[in-house]
């Protein structure tokens, strides 16, 4: 935490982690003294962790599945917030990846809508091995159609791309930090 807490001092306030457990430790008593501090869950979120979620998190961009929009929506409840929430979207329809099928985004955002989900916008992680901007072109035509406010796309190696396509949220960790260890 040491070498995000000057960001913090300098303005910055949104910040992504992957892991929940890992980001309770690391930021619970910070957010408490930083109101504006807005949290982005940017790993894969388990039903059974939704409720640490949500208590901590602003914004979780990895909603993948009914299964999971149901436990947002019945915990969400239960303490009375609603996080910004992105659709993650298998643009590359990679079987080893999660992810909604781009095809079957309408029927998905119709069933969130009827859960009262804050949806704001898509997210994506193009296939590794392959030009991106294609993948970022579709994402951004899908979050067009659909009206969203929000796309959370790009990483340190691609950012570039990414914003060029209407990326507003980007996940340049390593970028900035380095690897992690």
């Amino acid at each position: 935490m040491d070498h995000i807490l000057p960001l913090i001092e300098y303005g910055h306030m949104h910040f992504g982690e992957n892991k929940i457990q890992e980001a309770i430790s690391k930021w619970q008593n910070v957010k408490e003294k930083n109101a504006n501090l807005k949290l982005h869950l940017i790993g894969k979120l388990q039903t059974n962790k939704v409720k640490f979620a949500l208590m901590l998190f602003d914004y979780i961009h990895s909603l993948d599945s009914r299964k999971l929009a149901d436990k947002i929506s019945v915990e969400q409840k239960k303490i009375n917030k609603k996080p910004k929430i992105f659709i993650q979207i298998n643009i590359g329809n990679e079987i080893q990846k999660n992810g909604i099928n781009p095809e079957y985004l309408e029927d998905f955002y119709k069933y969130c809508v009827t859960l009262n989900l804050n949806v704001v916008g898509t997210m994506c992680i193009p296939p590794l091995n392959d030009d991106s901007v294609k993948y970022f072109m579709r994402m951004r035509y899908l979050n067009d159609k659909f009206n969203f406010r929000e796309l959370s796309m790009g990483m340190s190696s691609d950012y570039l791309d990414a914003v060029k396509n209407g990326a507003t949220y980007l996940r340049i960790g390593s970028g900035i930090f380095g690897q992690r260890n």
